[in-house]
């Protein structure tokens, strides 16, 4: 990298993706008034509220460099934020990319992880912004990005919140979850993923699909209470109790697990799917009617696994088929205290 510089790098990451650079008033970069080259990008201004999320991987802390591929990180890195706007029940709009590379980082590295980027942003209509690159002693890659909320009859955003649960209401969550955790597990055990059923859980840690349509059909059901499953389904469920100021219990047998955790991890399956992290599937939650409706209706499995209820502190209780709390010594990811 310290060979062709840094706007050597911007010059060959234009080329490869056929984006105008340096700026001209003949090129212009599709969705933007001003593109890449300039102070700042320019977009026409959107009907409606923006959402906007942002999110960092750091080498050796998000991500095993030497156990995933420069395109994979790319992929997750914007993933991973269109994992929040799926759970605002927004639409993606524009990304900013910062990089920070060592000095000795392969440019063919680089453009591979654009190469990642540039895939997700075309499967979810995302428009490359720009951002920016500065030298650093370790590699990490933060994703700025906006989301456009649905609107009501009188302009007002209809979005999903964490603050929006109800005693009485039902939890349902997308797809399975644990299968991420399941392939950390094995990523850190240097496994060869010779296997169906170990390659599935790979492809969730490192190639996550997050729920946008989904998000958005919670929306216009009348839902507007939702989570991704980031930190971890207890974690995360944590969130919403807290900011809902209400309780939550879940149903342990209920919680859906995908024959491939199950087949590698038959014995630990449940606990990876309560307290793993980075599936980016979506909790829902909301009136009984609404919820059931949107499982009939979805393309995209829901499964109901719990309820609110009233409560004089923020809980989450794990209930096995006894109808007693299961006791859970990691609820999930906490950036600062986790070793």
């Amino acid at each position: 990298m310290s060979e062709v510089g840094e706007f050597g790098l911007i010059k060959l990451l234009a080329e490869a993706f056929g984006i105008p650079y340096p700026p001209s008033r003949e090129g212009r970069q599709a969705g933007l008034l001003v593109g890449l080259g300039d102070d700042a990008a320019v977009a026409p201004r959107p009907d409606g509220p923006v959402i906007w999320t942002t999110d960092t991987l750091v080498a050796g802390v998000h991500f095993l460099p030497e156990r995933s591929s420069w395109q994979d990180v790319g992929w997750k890195a914007l993933a991973v934020n269109l994992s929040d706007i799926a759970a605002m029940g927004g639409t993606p709009h524009l990304s900013l990319v910062t990089l920070l590379l060592p000095p000795d980082f392969c440019v063919e590295d680089a453009l591979d992880l654009y190469r990642g980027l540039h895939a997700a942003a075309q499967e979810y209509g995302v428009t490359l912004a720009g951002g920016d690159i500065v030298r650093a002693p370790v590699f990490a890659v933060t994703v700025a990005l906006s989301g456009l909320a649905l609107t009501g009859a009188l302009g007002q955003s209809r979005v999903l919140t964490r603050s929006a649960a109800r005693p009485g209401d039902v939890v349902a969550v997308s797809g399975t979850v644990g299968d991420a955790a399941g392939g950390v597990r094995l990523l850190q055990a240097g496994s060869a993923f010779e296997t169906d059923a170990e390659r599935r859980l790979r492809d969730a840690q490192q190639r996550p699909r997050p729920r946008i349509s989904l998000g958005r059909q919670a929306v216009r059901a009348g839902l507007r209470c939702a989570i991704d499953v980031s930190d971890g389904l207890v974690q995360d469920l944590r969130h919403v109790a807290t900011a809902s100021r209400a309780g939550i219990r879940v149903e342990a047998n209920r919680v859906p697990t995908s024959d491939a955790l199950r087949a590698v991890f038959p014995g630990e399956a449940a606990g990876l799917a309560l307290s793993g992290g980075e599936d980016y599937e979506l909790v829902l939650i909301g009136p009984r009617p609404a919820v059931e409706g949107l499982i009939d209706a979805s393309e995209t499995p829901l499964t109901e696994i719990g309820e609110v209820y009233a409560a004089d502190e923020p809980h989450v209780a794990v209930i096995d088929e006894a109808g007693r709390e299961v006791p859970l010594p990691r609820a999930g990811w906490d950036h600062l205290t986790r070793p």
